[in-house]
């Protein structure tokens, strides 16, 4: 998932009043292990958390970096086992092979071990500091060094203060290597496709393409097949269209069952409910085990689980797709007046006065202007104001 959308709205819309010092607990007492899975522009990249316990066993092989000494430097340092604090980490680099590298410099470093899965944190607190940053990774590393003190008198010797031994905030708390992974592939397939099911309920060979697990949907047909002999998993025709290369864990295809009598008892007269996730969330199942419908015509781009993108689903049925930064908006439904377009619009509106989405102003509706396209006109009765760039809406 991307990491910038972590905290705003994939585990808030899992977890009721959910604030970070919720998972800096979990994660500074070991109990759960964050890993980079590749970087992405404005500072973002994807994310994975484990449980600690899995974590030797589902981790996947790191990412290919050209490493340089420096890389190789830091590496050294931490395979210990342990622990280490940026400063630490400086010390030694410096003490050992790298005498005239810097704060910068080494920020940078980390970081490239991280999105490449190589390295890990004991808090999340300086990634959320990497993505409040609006430049590198190292270039908040510090200032330049004042010839006079700050304060009306400076100090008794007239000295600069000294760098400060924390370090940057992008490189805050302890850094560590993974756990070794365990090596037995039968185990680790075996966790992997126990993942899969406890995740989605219904495995598809959309959503494991989707995840990107290594081997693809071929090897972990093959343990999902052993699951269905052992009775462990059902294979079948579960979801339409999906062939039957469907595997379910028990109870799944009852509770979709249950879901489809209850839509179909449900009141016509009651308000459809809208949920707005990042497309890239895998509660979303469009991109994934569900294709993209087509693009409404004239939109002129295709949705995709893109980071930054956020999808709108009104009784599961995608409504509403915006582009990362909100200036490009796509539509699936009938005239402006339809309750699942006004529910969309509804939820996207209350998601940007909560402060999730920032502001957010939309330019273009389905390729036409925001201004004068319907569409515009339920934004509007939403709360959405008109200005010259679009129809905007404020936190």
């Amino acid at each position: 998932m991307p990491a910038s959308a972590l905290e705003k709205l994939i585990l808030p819309s899992r977890v009721a009043g959910y604030t970070p010092a919720l998972l800096d607990e979990l994660t500074t007492t070991g109990e759960v292990v964050w890993a980079g899975a590749g970087a992405l522009p404005g500072k973002d990249g994807w994310l994975s958390l484990y449980l600690a316990d899995s974590a030797p066993l589902l981790l996947p092989p790191p990412h290919p970096l050209e490493e340089t000494a420096l890389h190789e430097s830091v590496l050294t340092v931490l395979s210990g086992g342990y622990g280490l604090f940026f400063r630490q980490i400086a010390d030694q680099v410096r003490a050992t092979t790298h005498p005239d590298s810097t704060d910068p410099q080494l920020a940078d470093v980390l970081w490239d071990l991280v999105w490449t899965g190589r390295l890990t944190n004991d808090t999340l607190a300086p990634l959320r500091s990497l993505l409040g940053s609006g430049r590198t990774a190292g270039s908040t590393a510090h200032r330049a060094k004042r010839s006079v003190p700050r304060g009306r008198y400076g100090t008794l010797t007239g000295a600069a203060r000294p760098a400060s031994r924390t370090g940057p905030p992008t490189v805050s708390g302890r850094w560590s290597l993974f756990p070794a992974a365990r090596p037995e592939p039968t185990h680790r397939a075996h966790a992997l496709a126990r993942t899969l099911l406890d995740r989605h309920g219904v495995v598809t060979r959309g959503a494991v393409q989707a995840e990107g697990v290594e081997g693809g949907f071929s090897a972990t047909y093959r343990v999902l097949a052993a699951f269905e002999d052992s009775g462990q998993a059902r294979r079948g025709y579960v979801v339409e269209g999906l062939g039957a290369a469907q595997f379910a864990m028990d109870g799944a295809v009852d509770r979709l069952r249950a879901v489809s009598t209850a839509r179909e008892r449900r009141d016509p007269d009651a308000a459809p409910r809208a949920v707005v996730l990042a497309a890239a969330d895998p509660a979303n199942a469009y991109g994934a085990a569900l294709p993209w419908p087509e693009s409404p015509d004239g939109a002129g781009h295709k949705p995709g689980r893109k980071a930054g993108a956020l999808v709108v689903l009104v009784e599961g049925e995608l409504t509403l797709y915006m582009e990362r930064g909100g200036k490009s908006l796509l539509a699936w439904a009938g005239e402006p007046d339809d309750p699942a377009l006004v529910a969309a619009a509804q939820a996207l509106a209350a998601a940007a006065r909560a402060g999730t989405l920032g502001t957010v102003t939309v330019e273009r509706t389905n390729g036409a202007s925001s201004l004068t396209s319907p569409l515009g006109r339920t934004l509007e009765a939403a709360g959405f104001l008109a200005t010259p760039r679009g129809l905007r809406l404020r936190a």
